[in-house]
């Protein structure tokens, strides 16, 4: 029942992850970063990019995967990096934003 509550409590909630990408030993860093940006653009978040880290704002498991993903994917290619995270606690999906997000659908 405990499992139940928690699946609840995650429906209908959003979290925003701070990512900063640091390349190690590359002669192309900003390159390697834009490839992690779209990378990122292709999952189901949304993608503020800043000056020196990447927002995301999404629902928690779909952060946590992208997390995921991106450790992965740069571990499979061998890169060397850095991989900052900071997590905002979960807050409850605004009504209207609920909506948009449906009409996109």
């Amino acid at each position: 029942m405990a499992n139940n509550d928690s699946k609840e409590r995650k429906e209908g909630m959003t979290t925003i992850a701070q990512i900063t990408y640091i390349p190690l030993y590359t002669d192309h860093p900003k390159e390697k970063v834009q490839d992690l940006i779209e990378f990122v653009a292709q999952h189901d978040v949304e993608v503020d990019i800043n000056y020196l880290s990447t927002s995301v704002k999404g629902e928690p498991d779909v952060i946590f995967e992208l997390i995921r993903d991106i450790y992965e994917t740069m571990t499979l290619e061998k890169e060397v990096f850095r991989l900052h995270v900071e997590l905002l606690s979960p807050t409850e999906l605004d009504p209207a934003e609920e909506l948009e997000s449906d009409d996109e659908e």
